[in-house]
Parts: C-alpha cells; sequence; structure tokens
C-alpha cells in the first residue's frame, strides 16, 4: 500500500528549527580589535635606554602608548531636506476632413473626415525629511598607537550596567597631542576618524527591535 507524503512538510520542520535557534552575539567592531603599540626593545647602553629616557622639559599631556584621554562628547547633527517637483503638459491637434472640389465629404451632412486630438498631462510630487541627534557625556579613552606623525590613535569603552541590560558607548579615533587641554581632555569634535556608538543589549533593547518578519517587510526587498 503507497503512502502519499506531503512535499512541504520537511520544509515545515526546517522553518521551525530556523526559529528555535538562538541568535548569535553581535561581533565587536574591528576598530575595537587594535592593541597597544608594543614597546621598543630595551638596549643595554650604559648611558641611553629606550623606553627609559627622561625629558626635563617636556609638554605634561598625554603623547605616550597607555597614556590616558578624556573626551567631551558634545555630539549634535540636525538635517533637513525638501523637494518640491510639479510638470504639466498640454497637446491639442486639429486634422481638416478631406475636401473634393472645395467641398467636404459628408455623410447625410456630417463631415466623417473631421478629426481632433486632445491631451493633458500633469504631475506633482513632494517630499521632505528631517532628523536630529544629539550626545553628551564623558569618557575615557586609551592611547593605543602613536603614528608617525606624532598623532595619537586612541580607544575607549564605557559599560554602563542597569537593572534591564547593558549600555555601552565607544569611541575611536585619532587626536593631535596639541588639541589637549591641560587635564588630557579634548572635544569629540576635534577627534579625527571618529567612530562614536551608543548601544545596549537587554529586555529594554530587545523590546525596542522589530522583528526577523516585521524586518522583512519593512525592507527593500518586499514587493508591496
Amino acid at each position: 500500500m503507497s503512502r502519499i507524503q506531503n512535499p512541504l512538510v520537511p520544509l515545515l520542520v526546517l522553518c521551525l528549527c530556523a526559529g528555535c535557534q538562538t541568535p548569535k552575539p553581535a561581533k565587536q567592531d574591528d576598530a575595537f580589535a587594535w592593541t597597544q603599540e608594543a614597546p621598543p626593545p630595551a638596549t643595554s647602553g650604559a648611558i641611553y635606554q629606550a623606553g627609559r629616557e627622561v625629558v626635563l622639559a617636556e609638554n605634561p599631556t598625554a603623547h605616550h602608548v597607555g597614556d590616558i584621554v578624556t573626551i567631551v562628547l558634545n555630539e549634535q547633527t540636525a538635517a533637513q531636506k525638501s523637494a518640491t517637483t510639479s510638470t504639466s503638459k498640454g497637446t491639442t491637434i486639429t486634422l481638416p476632413g478631406a475636401t473634393i472640389i472645395g467641398k467636404p465629404v459628408t455623410i447625410k451632412g456630417n463631415p466623417i473626415f473631421d478629426n481632433s486630438i486632445d491631451d493633458a498631462t500633469k504631475f506633482q510630487g513632494q517630499g521632505a525629511s528631517a532628523q536630529s541627534n544629539s550626545l553628551t557625556g564623558y569618557l575615557t579613552a586609551t592611547v593605543l598607537k602613536v603614528l608617525p606623525n606624532g598623532n595619537l590613535f586612541i580607544a575607549g569603552e564605557k559599560q554602563i550596567g542597569l537593572n534591564q541590560g547593558k549600555e555601552y558607548v565607544r569611541v575611536t579615533g585619532v587626536v593631535r597631542p596639541i588639541d589637549l587641554a591641560a587635564d588630557d581632555s579634548i572635544p569629540s569634535y576635534r577627534v579625527a576618524s571618529a567612530q562614536i556608538t551608543y548601544s545596549g543589549r537587554g529586555a529594554i533593547a530587545d523590546a525596542n527591535a522589530q522583528g526577523w518578519l516585521s524586518r522583512f517587510f519593512n525592507s527593500p526587498w518586499t514587493p508591496f
């Protein structure tokens, strides 16, 4: 006795198994994979040893690997865009009927070859977009590398643990030692190639995130 198998059953089982998988943790940014620059190799010189020199007069601000820099976060951005388009077009064409011996061709007194074409098109479109962001606070970063021109590559991260999750603030970038204040602080707008990330994990962050099916219907792949 032959059995008829439904080909949709294996596909349904695979979808259920895929839905039961736990999401993988988010990968850390590549910028935070940087490590501190290795110290120069020690030399056995009797008078001078690299990395152990003492400068009698120098700027006390951070300029070595491992020094601490305080970043004053004061990011405020605002963008606004609007567009309006309006077009119209009208066409009128008159085709007089043929005449024979100076008289139009008619049937029961009605001309049969007289024609006219009237066409009109109109389009009007309008769009607007506005966005604003604000981030203020302080974050202390560490000098990970001293570039050949003396600039400092810094990276810092702050984790704030709450009862319903964690908040993360990460900053990487390049600063000039001359821009550092006496207390080794620098405003965020003076950090070159700055990457500032503010994110969170936990119950509150999960509640604010759309599910995978909702994201699919809001993606450009949706034909509706």
